[in-house]
């Protein structure tokens, strides 16, 4: 198996230099705020760290290619190496001062998912995983939950608060009421990557959210395959650099939110999955 701990400890010095610029940079005034889009906010402080991350990668790895969300969005993906960042996943917690932001720096080889680094800013955590090398927070091992049953569990989410996924409202509030009757508790940080992060920690028993973008979810889908978790789209596809629809957890209980999602959220072209049925003995009826 080839050896990625030479992108992940790039990825992981790139991510830790943006965390540090982010943690001391002037919180911009809400006139300074660029709007992307509704409910979707930009700042110099997004764009300067993504700037951080970018040069550190590019001077690293000659020759690969940076996505990022705020500079190159439609960075290429094909071979070698490309890398896929998120320079402040939460950017509005950021701008609220809301304690859950975080820096992701994914690596991509040949179009695989190999590497990947969320650091938490607030926190001062750093999570690393590479293939073959397992997740780690820090210096401790990371696995997911080992609890099966879904009445015990809680799940994590995002909201569909932005366009397109903010016209799939209905059938995430489907979702939301079958999960949130058959489990112990719902939350939503507001970061995707934090939230995958604590998948793979076992903080999060699981975690569903509607039409993520690939910096988004690419460096929490490696700490949850290598910490022992699945990461898919709701049709049950292993998630690559696309993204989308994500479903993760560990592979019970996966199996269990795909039934879920696939039985609230089916209508043609949503990826449902026909005929899946949740065992009652599970927590939850058909």
């Amino acid at each position: 198996m080839a050896s990625y701990r030479h992108l992940l400890d790039l990825a992981a010095r790139a991510a830790g230099e943006a965390a540090a610029f982010i943690r001391t940079a002037p919180r911009p005034a809400a006139e300074d705020w660029d709007r992307k889009a509704r409910n979707d906010f930009a700042t110099d402080v997004d764009r300067e760290a993504e700037r951080r991350i970018a040069a550190m990668l590019l001077g690293g790895e000659p020759g690969s290619r940076v996505m990022g969300e705020e500079l190159t969005p439609t960075g290429a993906t094909g071979s070698g190496v490309t890398w896929i960042v998120d320079p402040l996943d939460g950017t509005t917690n950021f701008l609220h001062n809301y304690p859950a932001y975080a820096v992701s720096v994914g690596a991509a080889a040949d179009g695989a998912l190999v590497a990947g680094v969320v650091v938490d800013i607030v926190r001062g955590l750093t999570y690393r995983a590479a293939v073959g090398e397992g997740a780690w927070c820090d210096d401790r091992a990371l696995r997911v939950s080992t609890i099966a049953e879904p009445a015990l569990t809680l799940m994590g989410t995002g909201f569909p608060f932005k366009a397109p996924a903010s016209e799939r409202v209905d059938e995430y509030l489907a979702q939301f009421r079958r999960i949130l009757h058959a489990t112990s508790g719902l939350r939503r940080a507001g970061s995707a990557a934090l939230d995958l992060a604590h998948v793979a920690e076992g903080r999060l028993d699981g975690f569903w959210e509607i039409g993520l973008a690939p910096w988004d979810v690419a460096a929490g889908v490696v700490l949850v395959r290598e910490a022992g978790g699945l990461v898919t789209d709701f049709a049950g596809k292993p998630l690559g650099l696309e993204a989308g629809d994500v479903v993760a957890g560990p592979p019970v209980l996966h199996a269990w939110l795909l039934d879920v999602v696939g039985e609230a959220g089916e209508r043609p072209g949503r990826g449902g999955r026909a005929g899946a049925r949740v065992n009652p003995r599970l927590g939850i009826t058909p």
